[in-house]
């Protein structure tokens, strides 16, 4: 789950253990994983990756599409204001 705005109440839970922790679990690739679409190039591939597009500059919010279509394996799921999700891909979607 990547968030281009707030971070998942669960980021921010486990971002309060420190970063090592947080990211321990990342690369252990056994559960899900919350991320700030700011960290998206640090993310590994899942077969699911969900995008909420929360808010957050606009700058972030459009890079963050390309790298998650990328990093889902099976499914990507971009979850938003479908107006904004369309001028930021240039598509009707």
């Amino acid at each position: 789950m990547i968030t281009t705005g707030e971070p998942h109440p669960w980021a921010a839970h486990e971002l309060s253990f420190g970063e090592a922790a947080y990211w321990a679990q990342h690369d252990a690739g056994d559960d899900v994983f919350y991320a700030d679409a700011a960290a998206l190039t640090r993310a590994a591939s899942r077969p699911v990756v969900v995008v909420a597009v929360n808010g957050g500059n606009e700058e972030t919010a459009v890079a963050a599409l390309p790298t998650a279509v990328t990093r889902a394996g099976t499914l990507l799921i971009v979850c938003g204001d479908p107006q904004r999700i369309n001028s930021m891909l240039g598509a009707g979607v």
